[in-house]
């Protein structure tokens, strides 16, 4: 899981200084409610996968 949440966060990294390179908006919501709901989808994806490991 350690590799899986580093490539998530260097991809992630990535993916934001591309944009700033090439001046292209940044992919993410821009008022609170937008963010609370990547929020939540983030939780409910980890959660899951916990969830699923667990059982497995």
């Amino acid at each position: 899981m350690q590799i899986e949440l580093l490539a998530g966060l260097g991809l992630a990294f990535m993916i934001g200084v591309l944009c700033r390179r090439f001046a292209v908006p940044l992919p993410a919501p821009v008022r609170p409610l937008g963010a609370l709901l990547v929020l939540a989808l983030t939780s409910g994806f980890v959660v899951t996968q916990a969830y699923l490991a667990a059982a497995a």
